[in-house]
């Protein structure tokens, strides 16, 4: 019997991944990632993500090596990392396949097209990035670019992932 808020093909909790359980404690930036230019091109929500400072700095994802992204990405060797704030779960959705987009995801948002792949123009912080090396990790590719150049905007509302869900960090922006 299904009782509410349960979800009728969820596998049972003991039955579940436990390496992904532990994924799902952890916060995650919700980014949408785009390469490629004019009709190749290809987005994707990602969240496993993390920048190292250096010289050069980098910026470290995962990603599927079937994506359309990784595909277009192998061909542009440029992407740009757009860091999406608590209001653009729309975004998140879109480029995680999980909304329609008829005619695809560039079809229903504003964008430009620049050297390292489309911009999301409603999106203010971005990276531009140049394609480093991308290794197999598990059942992902483990993406590597190069930071070319930053965009910053103020950002007190990130939208992050976590157990599952988008969410944000509602009262932190004042805590120090």
């Amino acid at each position: 019997m299904i009782h509410e808020g349960e979800h009728p093909f969820e596998e049972p909790e003991e039955r579940r991944d436990p390496i992904r359980r532990f994924r799902g404690r952890l916060a995650e930036p919700v980014c949408v990632v785009t390469a490629g230019i004019d009709d190749d091109r290809a987005g994707l929500t990602v969240g496993s993500l993390v920048v190292s400072e250096g010289e050069p700095a980098r910026v470290h994802l995962l990603v599927g090596p079937l994506s359309d992204f990784y595909e277009v990405l192998g061909r542009s060797g440029r992407f740009v990392v757009h860091v999406l704030d608590a209001s653009r779960t729309d975004l998140a959705e879109l480029f995680a396949g999980r909304r329609p987009g008829p005619g695809g995801p560039f079809a229903s948002v504003a964008f430009e097209d620049s050297p390292w792949g489309p911009v999301l123009t409603e999106v203010a912080n971005r990276a531009y990035c140049s394609y480093y090396e991308g290794t197999e990790q598990g059942w992902s590719v483990l993406v590597t670019g190069d930071v070319d150049r930053v965009e910053l905007a103020d950002l007190d509302d990130p939208l992050v992932h976590f157990r599952g869900r988008y969410r944000r960090l509602l009262g932190d922006a004042d805590r120090r």
